[in-house]
This record gives structure tokens, C-alpha cells and sequence, in this order.
């Protein structure tokens, strides 16, 4: 923090807008720290309120619309690239899939606000075709109130940071120790996420013409064919592969309880 303050006291607005730009496209850069060392500036004087907020909001938006033009035209491609850092790519893709098919469109008011889900979820719009007009006006109306809301806690309570901050010098290499060993244990757990669930990385698959023999030999009953396509590339007039079922990804707990036991299932999606 301190040293994002320092940076921001001697760039100013170049760092927050390259910040905020960054976090939009999905890199791991803290644009909310960003913002409340923007707004204690501007609170202290040294940088222009409405420029921080322009500024801040030209980055979002410019990166949202970059994801969301990129969706439109890779469709999952983009959001299983993105998940690669996650410990389920799966599960990254349909827990923001799960967001827009319970909140609808307004998911984008709200996604900056939720980790995981605010670089998700413009790629995603784009892959759901989503209207551009729509999807700038939504986007726009989030960006505003993440950054105000960050923003604002800075303009605020800046004397509160600066007190921190001071702390944080006084203490000196007693911070810098536990900020060591806290980014080594958290490091440490990641790793070991990574090597509980890389079983779940690998998805067994099968190869269309074996499949098709298994349709046209005597046991073809004992086969169950299931479309978990996406509800942003299905709908109910979508064409299925003949004696398929449909199953909606989205509500597994539920849809699941409706398959039979005693059939050898395959999967199929976009």
C-alpha cells in the first residue's frame, strides 16, 4: 500500500489508470487499493477528483469492452483461458455462468464487486451475444459505483490511512516479516490446492466414432446420450443429437437426481 501511495504521490494518474486497466483485463493487480490511494490523494490535494474518476472509469470500461469484444467472438475459449489460474477451470467458468443465469444482465452491476466473477463477466456477456449497447450501459453503471465506492472510502478516511501507513514505517521490517510469511503460506496452500483437485483436470473423453458403434451395436439401450450445453449457446428450440437428453449445467443438483443408475453416460457440450 505504501508503496502503491508513493508510486501514485510521484506518477499519479498514469498509475491508477494503468491499475485499474490491468485488473479489468483479468492481471492480478490490485485496482481497489488503486482507487483509495487515488481518492486520499485527491482528498490530500495532489491529484484532481474528477480526473481520478474519469480516468478510472475510461480504464474499466476500455478493458471490460476488450474481454467482452473477445468473448463475442471465442465464445468459452476466452473464459477457459482465463480460469487456467483457477484450481477448477470448470467450476470458475460455471459458477459465472451460474451468476448471470440467476441474476440476468444485472450480474455486471455488481461483478466488480465479486472476486472471481468481475473479469468473468464481460467476456461472458460477449459470449452470450449480449447487445454492445446494453452491455456498455450496464458496465458503465457498475464501473461508476466500484470506483465511487472505492474512491470515496480513500477522499474520506485518508487521515485514518495516513495513520496506518505511518504504523506501517514505524514497524518497519516486522511488517515486511509477516507480509513475507503470509505470501509464502498463502502460496503454500495454493500449491496445495493445485495437487488436490489436479484429478479433476483431466476429463475422460471418448472419441466420436467409438461412441457411434456403441449407438449401432445390441447394448446401444444401455447408452444414455446428455447435452450440457450452456444456456448461453442453448435454448429450447436448439437441435439436439438424436435420443439425447437435455441436462442444464447450471442446475446440476437437482438435474442429476433424474439420471438412471444403471447406463453408461456420456456428455457432450459446445
Amino acid at each position: 500500500m505504501h508503496d502503491l501511495v508513493s508510486l501514485i504521490a510521484r506518477h499519479g494518474y498514469l498509475v491508477i489508470f494503468i491499475a485499474v486497466f490491468a485488473e479489468a483485463i483479468g492481471l492480478p493487480v490490485p485496482a481497489a487499493v488503486a482507487l483509495v490511494a487515488g481518492g486520499a490523494a485527491a482528498g490530500a490535494g495532489t491529484l484532481s477528483a474528477p480526473t481520478v474518476i474519469a480516468l478510472a472509469l475510461v480504464a474499466m470500461v476500455l478493458g471490460d469492452t476488450l474481454l467482452f469484444v473477445l468473448g463475442r467472438y471465442t465464445g468459452w475459449a476466452l473464459l477457459g483461458f482465463l480460469c487456467k489460474v483457477s484450481v477448477n477451470p470448470e467450476s470458475c467458468i460455471l459458477r459465472s455462468a451460474e451468476s448471470f443465469y440467476k441474476r440476468g444482465k444485472l450480474t455486471l452491476l455488481i461483478a466488480k464487486f465479486i472476486p472471481g466473477i468481475n473479469t468473468m463477466a464481460p467476456p461472458l456477456a460477449g459470449s452470450m451475444k449480449m447487445r454492445p449497447y446494453q452491455f456498455f450501459r450496464l458496465d458503465l453503471a457498475g464501473a461508476i459505483l466500484y470506483a465511487s465506492a472505492y474512491f470515496l472510502v480513500g477522499y474520506l478516511f485518508r487521515d485514518f490511512l495516513a495513520s496506518i501507513l505511518y504504523g506501517f514505517q514505524t514497524a518497519g521490517r516486522a511488517v515486511e516479516a509477516t507480509v513475507v510469511v503470509a505470501i509464502i503460506a498463502y502460496t503454500g496452500y495454493r500449491i496445495w490446492l493445485y495437487r488436490k483437485h489436479r484429478v479433476y483436470r483431466v476429463v475422460p473423453r471418448v472419441q466420436v466414432e467409438e461412441l457411434s458403434r456403441r449407438l449401432m451395436s445390441e447394448d446401444k439401450e444401455s447408452v444414455l446420450l446428455v447435452d450440457v450445453r450452456s444456456h448461453g449457446y442453448y435454448d429450447p428450440g436448439a437441435a439436439r443429437l438424436k435420443g439425447s437428453i437435455r441436462l442444464e449445467p447450471n442446475n446440476l443438483a437437482a438435474e442429476l437426481k433424474t439420471l438412471p443408475k444403471d447406463k453408461e453416460i456420456y456428455l457432450y457440450c459446445t
